[in-house]
């Protein structure tokens, strides 16, 4: 991988894991138009993988991290008795929301990926994450004005629901991001408190991708070059993410009658696009 394809895979991966387009989806499709020779499954592509992880959970840790400090502080009981339920009560939410990926992704992720793992179904992939996107949006508008206004407020058949859309993320296309947010949308949240309780459920997700990526490169021999500019892309990677990370949750705050729309009709063009752009050029 040259510097100036892992800068751009850097900063796809900062805007796009946070931002609800699928950075899976991306980065299986891009590469494959563009016609560049590295394989994002060749062992020595792990350090880069890991590298790009480790940015965006960095990243997330500092934006969300008075969120964390609270969380902790509350649990502890130094806020009083009301709070701590509420801590333990969002620590379970987190929890639970996380079982259905970890469960499916165990059983099924090397399945689901090895299956569907080309640039052709990334790309139908995309265009349905649009769909699902702009489905979500108009369901959520026939049903009226939304009834929980915070994560706490939420209960842990909730969560499962949550949990259950992030699947979808195992189809590369599919937006693990837009995917927990619909959920948390159509279980009554608005959109900045449903973005903020996905990109909380992210950290311990994208934390524990990099842990195992990490794992499966005990044995891979470590090449300075390619480590350098793992390193390099980390830094551009995590700063991306902050900065979209900061956008985003303005923007839901600001735009919550249609806040999805957008980038369900991006997903749609882009997938559509990227689909008949493949299929000319075979």
């Amino acid at each position: 991988m040259s510097f100036f394809q892992a800068l751009v895979m850097a900063l796809l991966q900062g805007a796009t894991e946070l931002f609800p387009v699928s950075s899976l989806g991306h980065a299986v499709i891009l590469p494959a138009i563009l016609h560049w020779s590295y394989d994002p499954h060749d062992a020595s592509f792990l350090p880069f993988l890991v590298m790009l992880h480790l940015g965006t959970s960095v990243a997330l840790l500092i934006f969300f991290w008075q969120d964390w400090s609270s969380l902790v502080k509350g649990a502890s009981g130094k806020l009083g008795a009301r709070i701590q339920a509420e801590s333990f009560h969002i620590f379970k939410l987190l929890i639970v929301a996380t079982i259905p990926a970890v469960v499916v992704g165990g059983l099924f992720e090397h399945l689901l990926r090895s299956m569907f793992g080309s640039a052709s179904s990334a790309a139908v992939f995309l265009f349905l994450n649009g769909v699902l996107l702009l489905l979500v949006e108009r369901l959520r508008g026939f049903a009226g004005e939304a009834g929980i206004r915070c994560i706490a407020g939420l209960s842990l058949r909730d969560a499962v629901v949550v949990g259950l859309f992030q699947c979808l993320a195992f189809f590369p296309g599919f937006s693990r991001s837009g995917a927990t947010i619909c959920g948390g949308l159509l279980r009554g949240l608005h959109h900045d408190t449903a973005a903020r309780f996905s990109f909380l459920m992210a950290q311990p997700v994208i934390i524990a991708a990099t842990v195992r990526e990490a794992f499966k490169m005990r044995h891979v021999p470590l090449d300075a070059g390619q480590m350098h500019i793992a390193m390099v892309a980390a830094v551009v990677s995590g700063l991306t993410a902050l900065a979209s990370t900061a956008f985003l949750m303005r923007y839901f705050r600001n735009h919550d009658k249609w806040a999805l729309s957008p980038f369900g009709w991006y997903c749609m063009v882009a997938g559509a696009a990227a689909f008949v752009a493949l299929h000319l050029a075979a």
